[in-house]
């Protein structure tokens, strides 16, 4: 038998500076522009009857304000988008926290299944969207590593397998047990676009590659909630103990 627990951690790579660099880096505005970038400018970027661009601010606070708004929201086509609004923020961010430090998926034989389960949330604002990659080996104990599932299939008892998705599963669709969840947009899909990759978007089925997208957003995004669901299955050969994965999630913005 076989116990199998994880240290889930995160790593953010906020890579603004980098990709600015390649093609999206602030440059130094001419006179009369107020945003810019190594490609565009844009002057008169304040229209109404009244507000400001500047922040009115004291060692606690700071205020900006708006008269009249006309139009707010997000406005895009194919190759651009743009953030009506006098108080729209113009700096992009990228978000991702992890919410589940441990994961401990029990005691596994040949005829049952370890189970578990780990979420995350993401959101990116001003940005072309983002990947989200699991970037660590499957499972290991002293130099054996858990043979992991190469092509999304079910769980099936007695074979090695290791693997996962980010959807609900339940044993309708011929999961072990009903875990996990599908994506939940916060607030609202109005707002919210994240999305699972597809080797890891089906109920019941299984699957793990290291260092692959296992979610996206094509668009700047609010936040999305995702849920992780592991299995594992041994077989009679698998070497018995206690299994580690360190499973790094990464977060890569899009521009």
């Amino acid at each position: 038998m076989g116990k199998l627990r994880f240290i889930i951690t995160a790593v953010v790579f906020c890579l603004l500076s980098v990709i600015y660099n390649s093609g999206a880096t602030s440059a130094a505005c001419v006179s009369g522009q107020q945003a810019c970038s190594s490609t565009y400018g844009v002057g008169q970027i304040f229209f109404g009857s009244g507000g400001s661009l500047d922040s009115t601010c004291s060692q606690s606070y700071c205020a900006k304000q708006s008269l009249s708004e006309t139009g707010v929201g997000l406005v895009s086509s194919s190759n651009y988008q743009a953030y009506a609004g006098f108080n729209v923020n113009r700096e992009p961010s990228l978000q991702l926290v992890v919410n589940t430090s441990s994961v401990n998926m029990g005691v596994i034989s040949t005829t049952s299944t370890g189970t578990g389960t780990a979420t995350f949330s993401v959101g990116a604002y001003l940005a072309g969207g983002y990947s989200i990659y699991t970037d660590s080996p499957p499972p290991q104990i002293a130099g054996y590593t858990m043979t992991a599932m190469s092509t999304p299939a079910a769980s099936s008892q007695g074979t090695e397998q290791f693997g996962m998705n980010l959807v609900n599963n339940t044993t309708a669709c011929g999961a072990p047990i009903n875990f996990g969840a599908n994506p939940v947009q916060v607030p609202g899909p109005s707002y919210s676009y994240g999305a699972v990759s597809s080797n890891y978007g089906t109920c019941g089925k299984f699957y793990y590659g290291n260092n692959t997208e296992i979610a996206y957003s094509n668009s700047s995004s609010g936040i999305t909630d995702f849920t992780i669901s592991y299995i594992m299955n041994i077989s009679a050969t698998t070497p018995a103990g206690t299994y580690i994965m360190n499973d790094v999630i990464t977060a890569v913005p899009t521009y």
